[in-house]
């Protein structure tokens, strides 16, 4: 298994070059939101994410790729020539943390919080709402909050903000019973 904070740190360290890159070149938007259009593709595709991961892809045929879908989705000159670099350099299984840190450098640099809500059903526009307000006076800053589902939590909610999670989960209150069932 690999060690994930010198993942997490390497994918830190790319995700600040290309940030400073994108703050010289005043194209923090731009980058930004080709990184927002990756980390969709992700999520929907599994032969992306087969492609990022996978050793069978050689680094050429990586960048081949990577260059199609930055062509494709016409991304900004500086994000198609990283995402050529990240191939070169058999870096492409690491987008996933280069791009949530840079989302956490640019939030920061806006003077936003980044926040991970998840829920084991979607929620509705009032409860986001109610969910953007709690957090608003919690931080005292104003919450980007990207939501996620996953039913195993089986109820309540789950909030991460930068290294504090706080979860109100049905899940964990039952692993907390169970615990305490077992030590009686």
């Amino acid at each position: 298994m690999a060690d994930d904070s010198k993942t997490s740190n390497v994918g830190e360290r790319y995700a600040q070059a290309l940030f400073d890159l994108a703050t010289d070149g005043k194209t923090v938007t731009a980058i930004e939101a080709d990184l927002k259009s990756l980390k969709k593709m992700r999520v929907e595709s599994r032969d992306f994410r087969t492609l990022l991961a996978s050793p069978v892809f050689n680094a050429a045929d990586k960048g081949r790729a990577l260059a199609a879908l930055a062509e494709k989705g016409k991304f900004n000159a500086t994000t198609a020539k990283f995402l050529g670099l990240l191939a070169a350099t058999g870096r492409t299984a690491i987008l996933p943390e280069v791009i949530a840190s840079f989302e956490a450098m640019s939030a920061k640099a806006r003077g936003v919080v980044s926040a991970h809500v998840t829920t084991a059903m979607p929620l509705s526009a009032a409860q986001a709402k109610g969910v953007a307000a709690a957090l608003r006076t919690a931080l005292g800053k104003d919450p980007e909050i990207e939501t996620r589902v996953d039913p195993s939590i089986l109820g309540g909610i789950k909030v991460r903000v930068g290294s504090r999670l706080f979860d109100a989960s049905l899940r964990s209150k039952l692993d907390s019973l169970k615990f305490a069932l077992k030590r009686a």
